[in-house]
């Protein structure tokens, strides 16, 4: 499949900025199955400086300094991505999960999807004695790590109600786990503090899923805005394959991978600092739209 994707960013102040520095990961990466044709990053007004780089995770980054007063700032970035995964193993084949979590431990290498970055707590996906106990239903001994992983993810999307309303950037894990509401980053976040409690690595991913839905499919919630879901090792062979507790699913032609990290905070699409008073606004609207089947 091939992607049209606009991600437009509007923030307006209540009283001019002085100056901004942005960091954004807003274009897409090439990774396993995706190919990015073109993107590109506009920033209103123009900064003083610009830099792209991209980080340890393998994410691109760009960064901008911005010098010139302004009451409003304008990000809009525009890309086209190629997807074409290939088709995930039967669940049942996958090894068993205490097996992968062992792989896991002895797996020496320190490269940027080693499976070490992913294991241990982090700030915004801290261990958590609850979820842990919500994962380890879905892991009895024995169970391939797949299927252990898709039972979790759909019973978050039982469990747990997609509400924009009861969450923000900064809610602690705990306080969406209690609520049994979120909405995508919150599912992510419980799902690999769960999976990390059990010993098994789990990474974030942030990018989109599709705006227009198959012909006879449901839209899928996450749409129309930027999306996460998380990505599960699932030992030597297999690798990573990604999960989207939001919608139950495999994270497969549909979706759109901008970056991963330990969790939201490697990973925020703008970031930075300001100089300014008074109230700001923020608007975004995103766009992915399916243009072409792959061939």
């Amino acid at each position: 499949m091939i992607y049209d994707i606009t991600h437009v960013t509007t923030y307006s102040y209540e009283a001019p900025v002085a100056a901004a520095r942005c960091a954004l990961r807003l274009l897409p990466r090439d990774d396993a199955g995706q190919r990015v044709v073109f993107g590109r990053i506009d920033v209103t007004p123009s900064p003083r400086e610009w830099r792209e780089r991209v980080d340890f995770y393998g994410n691109r980054v760009a960064e901008a300094q911005i010098d010139a007063p302004h009451v409003k700032l304008g990000i809009a970035m525009s890309a086209r991505v190629r997807v074409e995964r290939a088709d995930p193993p039967a669940e049942a084949s996958t090894p068993p999960w205490e097996a992968v979590r062992a792989q896991a431990l002895a797996t020496p290498a320190l490269g940027p999807d080693a499976p070490a970055h992913f294991m241990f707590p982090s700030r915004l996906a801290p261990l958590y004695e609850p979820a842990t106990a919500y994962a380890r239903q879905s892991f009895p001994l024995g169970r391939p790590i797949l299927e252990g992983a898709a039972e979790l993810m759909r019973r978050i999307r039982r469990d747990f109600v997609y509400d924009p309303n009861t969450t923000h950037v900064a809610m602690p894990l705990a306080q969406a786990f209690e609520k049994r509401s979120g909405v995508c980053q919150d599912f992510a976040h419980i799902m690999i503090a769960g999976l990390r409690g059990l010993g098994l690595p789990a990474a974030y991913v942030s990018g989109y899923i599709r705006t227009i839905p198959a012909p006879g499919a449901v839209k899928l919630e996450g749409a129309d805005a930027s999306h996460a879901w998380i990505s599960v090792w699932c030992g030597r062979e297999l690798g990573w394959l990604g999960v989207d507790p939001t919608n139950a699913i495999l994270a497969l032609n549909d979706h759109i991978v901008i970056a991963l990290g330990r969790d939201y905070a490697d990973v925020s699409p703008i970031d930075g600092v300001i100089f300014v008073a008074g109230k700001q606004k923020l608007d975004v609207s995103v766009s992915v739209t399916p243009i072409e089947e792959a061939a």
